[in-house]
Protein backbone atom coordinates (compact mmCIF):
# COMPACT_ATOMS: atom_id res chain seq x y z
CA UNK A 1 0.00 0.00 0.00
CA UNK A 2 1.42 3.39 -1.00
CA UNK A 3 1.80 5.96 1.71
CA UNK A 4 0.95 9.62 1.29
CA UNK A 5 1.91 12.37 3.70
CA UNK A 6 -0.41 15.37 3.84
CA UNK A 7 1.33 18.37 5.42
CA UNK A 8 -1.10 21.09 6.44
CA UNK A 9 -1.57 23.12 9.62
CA UNK A 10 -5.35 22.63 9.32
CA UNK A 11 -6.52 19.43 10.98
CA UNK A 12 -9.75 19.72 8.97
CA UNK A 13 -7.90 19.69 5.62
CA UNK A 14 -5.79 16.72 6.78
CA UNK A 15 -8.88 14.82 7.95
CA UNK A 16 -10.72 15.41 4.65
CA UNK A 17 -7.66 14.27 2.69
CA UNK A 18 -7.37 11.16 4.90
CA UNK A 19 -11.02 10.25 4.28
CA UNK A 20 -10.78 10.76 0.53
CA UNK A 21 -7.41 9.14 -0.07
CA UNK A 22 -7.76 6.41 2.53
CA UNK A 23 -10.73 5.05 0.60
CA UNK A 24 -8.64 4.84 -2.57
CA UNK A 25 -6.07 2.42 -1.23
CA UNK A 26 -3.53 4.92 0.12
CA UNK A 27 -2.32 5.07 3.71
CA UNK A 28 -2.37 8.74 4.74
CA UNK A 29 0.17 10.10 7.19
CA UNK A 30 -0.46 13.56 8.62
CA UNK A 31 1.92 16.33 9.62
CA UNK A 32 0.87 19.74 10.94
CA UNK A 33 4.19 21.51 10.39
CA UNK A 34 7.15 21.38 8.05
CA UNK A 35 9.46 20.37 10.90
CA UNK A 36 7.22 17.45 11.83
CA UNK A 37 7.04 16.36 8.18
CA UNK A 38 10.82 16.45 7.75
CA UNK A 39 11.27 14.37 10.91
CA UNK A 40 8.80 11.77 9.64
CA UNK A 41 10.40 11.67 6.18
CA UNK A 42 13.85 11.26 7.70
CA UNK A 43 12.79 8.10 9.51
CA UNK A 44 10.30 6.66 6.99
CA UNK A 45 9.87 8.34 3.58
CA UNK A 46 6.36 8.13 2.07
CA UNK A 47 5.85 7.62 -1.67
CA UNK A 48 3.74 10.79 -2.09
CA UNK A 49 3.99 14.10 -0.22
CA UNK A 50 1.51 16.99 -0.41
CA UNK A 51 2.84 20.23 1.11
CA UNK A 52 0.56 23.12 2.03
CA UNK A 53 1.65 26.34 0.35
CA UNK A 54 1.50 28.29 3.63
CA UNK A 55 2.92 26.43 6.61
CA UNK A 56 3.27 28.22 9.96
CA UNK A 57 6.85 27.20 10.79
CA UNK A 58 8.80 27.38 7.52
CA UNK A 59 8.34 28.17 3.83
CA UNK A 60 6.89 25.27 1.84
CA UNK A 61 9.75 25.53 -0.64
CA UNK A 62 12.20 24.82 2.21
CA UNK A 63 10.17 21.77 3.24
CA UNK A 64 10.32 20.45 -0.33
CA UNK A 65 14.09 21.07 -0.50
CA UNK A 66 14.68 19.36 2.85
CA UNK A 67 12.63 16.33 1.81
CA UNK A 68 14.51 16.11 -1.51
CA UNK A 69 17.84 16.26 0.37
CA UNK A 70 17.02 13.27 2.60
CA UNK A 71 18.92 10.16 1.54
CA UNK A 72 16.30 7.49 1.00
CA UNK A 73 15.67 4.69 -1.48
CA UNK A 74 12.16 6.14 -1.85
CA UNK A 75 12.01 9.26 -4.05
CA UNK A 76 8.57 10.68 -3.32
CA UNK A 77 6.24 12.40 -5.72
CA UNK A 78 5.71 15.88 -4.27
CA UNK A 79 2.86 18.32 -4.87
CA UNK A 80 2.33 21.76 -3.38
CA UNK A 81 -1.22 22.58 -2.25
CA UNK A 82 -2.31 26.15 -3.03
CA UNK A 83 -5.49 28.20 -2.60
CA UNK A 84 -5.15 29.79 -6.04
CA UNK A 85 -3.24 29.25 -9.26
CA UNK A 86 -0.05 31.18 -8.53
CA UNK A 87 2.38 30.55 -11.39
CA UNK A 88 5.30 31.98 -9.39
CA UNK A 89 4.65 29.68 -6.41
CA UNK A 90 4.18 26.69 -8.72
CA UNK A 91 7.45 27.38 -10.53
CA UNK A 92 9.35 27.87 -7.25
CA UNK A 93 7.93 24.57 -5.97
CA UNK A 94 8.96 22.80 -9.19
CA UNK A 95 12.49 24.21 -8.97
CA UNK A 96 12.65 22.95 -5.37
CA UNK A 97 11.62 19.45 -6.48
CA UNK A 98 7.82 19.29 -6.65
CA UNK A 99 6.21 17.61 -9.64
CA UNK A 100 2.71 19.07 -9.44
CA UNK A 101 0.25 21.25 -7.54
CA UNK A 102 -3.20 20.75 -6.04
CA UNK A 103 -5.78 23.48 -5.47
CA UNK A 104 -7.85 23.72 -2.33
CA UNK A 105 -10.52 23.58 -1.34
CA UNK A 106 -10.78 20.27 -3.13
CA UNK A 107 -13.53 17.71 -3.34
CA UNK A 108 -13.27 13.94 -3.70
CA UNK A 109 -13.31 13.87 -7.51
CA UNK A 110 -10.75 16.68 -7.84
CA UNK A 111 -8.30 15.20 -5.35
CA UNK A 112 -8.52 11.67 -6.74
CA UNK A 113 -8.05 12.94 -10.31
CA UNK A 114 -5.03 15.00 -9.28
CA UNK A 115 -3.51 11.94 -7.60
CA UNK A 116 -4.09 9.82 -10.73
CA UNK A 117 -2.36 12.50 -12.80
CA UNK A 118 0.52 12.77 -10.33
CA UNK A 119 1.07 9.02 -10.21
CA UNK A 120 0.82 8.67 -13.99
CA UNK A 121 3.57 11.27 -14.42
CA UNK A 122 5.96 9.22 -12.27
Amino acid sequence: MKRCMFIDDSSVVRRVARRILGGSGLMVIEAGTGTEAIDICTSDMPEIVVVDGALPDMPSIDVIRHIRAIRSPVKPLIAICLTEVDIGAIMRARRAGAQDYILKPFNRAQLLERFRTLQAAA
